[in-house]
């Protein structure tokens, strides 16, 4: 974990990029890990944590349509999640979460599936998670597979 982050600090601070995250089932832990190491206010913009339906809507203006659609477990909700945060924000790059840690069943979908996403002007890409651990397995394990998605988006790009 110590190295996706050190990575992370890396890549931003030597391109001179901002970043910024839309969390929802990992709760704020992508944003504890960027600013646990020193100098994260460099290339660190923000970090909303919008674990509710109406908090996604109202605060990063995902669409009730998409929500409607695809639920807001979703690879549709995790783009719209990580494209407006950046937007808002005003940030190069930015990365979200959204998913079922449990302990019951969501929308019809299995606890341990979970979308990450990481976004810069022009591309977002998704991963979809299928995990088994207990619950803070499974939230640990999001926010380090939506860190190397942003690390591997921006290695694309150089």
């Amino acid at each position: 974990m110590n190295e996706i982050i050190s990575k992370v600090h890396e890549l931003f601070k030597n391109q001179n990029l901002t970043l910024s995250v839309a969390e929802s089932c990992t709760g704020g832990l992508i944003s504890h890990w960027i600013t646990s190491a020193p100098g994260a206010s460099v290339f660190f913009r923000s970090g909303i944590v919008a674990y509710s339906r109406d908090s996604k809507e109202d605060i990063l203006n995902v669409s009730d349509d998409v929500i409607k659609k695809f639920g807001m477990v979703s690879k549709e909700v995790a783009i719209e999640m990580a494209e407006r945060v950046r937007l808002m924000t005003k940030t190069d790059y930015s990365v979200s979460t959204t998913g079922n840690l449990g302990p019951d069943v969501l929308e019809g979908k299995n606890l341990g599936l979970i979308y990450v996403a990481a976004s810069k002007e022009g591309k977002t890409v998704t991963k979809q998670l299928n995990l088994n651990g207990s619950r803070d397995e499974n939230k640990e394990e999001a926010a380090f597979e939506s860190l190397k998605l942003l690390v591997e988006l921006l290695k694309d790009e150089r």
